[in-house]
């Protein structure tokens, strides 16, 4: 069921509709003012400018994180390969072993 917040971003009001929880989307937003708030300050830019500024150092944000992601992905199924690899010469090094334990009785 979809959640229904206002809250204020940049001194105005914005009601979000969102299947994430109230306190979720609170956190968002929050974000959102913080990052605005920031650059409006900093840079001393309009809230349109400001707008769009967050939006795109949020999508190199997120791009950059999606990008970790893809890393951490690879290198933990290189992990796994490499540990399957393992567990399958660990397996064959047994057999090898019982088989030479029993040519030796």
């Amino acid at each position: 069921m979809a959640n229904r917040i206002t809250m204020s971003i940049c001194g105005e009001d914005y009601t979000l509709v969102a299947d994430e929880s109230a306190a979720y989307m609170e956190k968002v937003g929050a974000l959102v003012d913080e990052k605005m708030t920031q650059l409006q300050e900093g840079a001393h830019v309009s809230r349109i400018d400001a707008a769009v500024l967050t939006a795109v150092n949020l999508a190199d944000e997120l791009l950059k994180a999606q990008e970790a992601a893809e890393n951490l992905r690879r290198q933990l199924k290189t992990y796994l390969d490499e540990a399957s690899q393992a567990k399958a010469e660990a397996s064959e090094l047994k057999r090898q072993l019982f088989k030479a334990q029993q040519g030796h009785k």
